[in-house]
């Protein structure tokens, strides 16, 4: 739209740069932009939403965790989170869609209904909104939606993050394991993005239980993706386990997940479940059992920090309740 608007008026190419320069420094609207002229800045002020998205509502947790609940131009709902820690780390996760198809049981998104992809630029203005509230330096593909159901916008997103202060190296693609989009990040991204793979479980069986996706994708066909991208990139692969009780979390299955993953290749995070439904999380003592197991195998292993949790801006709570959106 802005650069419709720049033809339209014979403006010349260089502007929408350096409109995208201000944007990108974390400008909150055009009448900052001291380099265009008035005529200019008036016109966009009139003319061109400065997002693509618009704020409907903000939470804050009691650790500065913040979360943001946005309405799409054509009314779609998707919710993005700025994570604050205490070594000075600013973290956003960001949605890749309005929902999510995939249906995951323990993932509150996947209980959502389906809205549709987001454009790069909806993704990417996420990050700028947090942006406008203080710097950036990491971004996280793990909010709404799968982001290798959309990997075309959510690749053009993670190219525009350095220029807001976020570099390749510290931008994290996470994906259940959708092949086709999988492979393509496999083999067309040479950035150094980082991959993180939302894997759960340690078995065929109990992983389509909790993941449809796995009847279409079984987990060894994902795995060998993996071991491709450490091959081409040497980067380490992220492997998210959420800890459910009773469910996914007994020592034996620490000792089969271990065999499943190669500890040069895989990294592991433990998550611990942040209620959203049919589930309980584990407790302390079990994911400390799991989490030896792993370190006993070498498996380089940690357990991630809750963020946001009184707010449900934590892993797996992401949705738009009833009323909200």
């Amino acid at each position: 739209m802005l650069q419709l608007h720049l033809n339209e008026h014979g403006e010349p190419a260089y502007r929408a740069g350096q409109v995208w320069d201000w944007a990108a420094r974390g400008a909150t609207g055009y009448e900052e932009m001291t380099n265009l002229p008035d005529s200019l800045r008036w016109r966009l002020e009139r003319d061109v939403p400065f997002s693509t998205l618009e704020l409907v509502q903000e939470a804050k947790a009691s650790d500065g965790t913040v979360k943001a609940l946005f309405r799409t131009q054509d009314g779609h709902p998707i919710e993005a989170v700025l994570m604050r820690f205490r070594d000075g780390r600013r973290s956003v996760c960001v949605s890749s869609q309005s929902g999510c198809p995939l249906t995951c049981t323990f993932c509150a998104t996947g209980q959502m209904r389906f809205g549709r992809n987001l454009t790069a630029s909806e993704i990417v203005d996420q990050a700028l909104h947090f942006r406008r509230i203080e710097p950036i330096d990491h971004v996280v593909f793990m909010g709404m939606g799968e982001p290798m159901l959309n990997i075309e916008s959510v690749l053009e997103a993670a190219r525009a993050l350095p220029d807001v202060g976020v570099t390749w190296r510290r931008t994290t693609i996470s994906t259940v394991g959708w092949l086709p989009g999988l492979r393509k990040f496999v083999d067309e991204v040479e950035e150094p993005i980082r991959l993180a793979l939302s894997l759960h479980a340690p078995t065929d069986e109990l992983r389509s239980e909790l993941m449809p996706v796995n009847d279409r994708y079984p987990l060894d066909e994902v795995l060998v993706e993996c071991a491709r991208y450490f091959a081409l990139r040497r980067r380490k692969v992220f492997v998210e386990y959420v800890m459910l009780r009773g469910v996914n979390d007994r020592v034996e299955q620490a000792r089969d997940l271990a065999k499943r993953l190669d500890p040069k290749i895989f990294k592991v995070n433990l998550i611990p479940y942040n209620p959203t439904g049919i589930y309980d999380g584990s407790s302390p003592k079990a994911i400390e059992a799991f989490k030896n197991v792993l370190g006993r195998a070498r498996i380089p292993v940690t357990v991630r920090l809750t963020r946001g949790r009184d707010i449900a801006a934590a892993c797996g709570q992401l949705a738009v309740k009833s009323g909200a959106g």
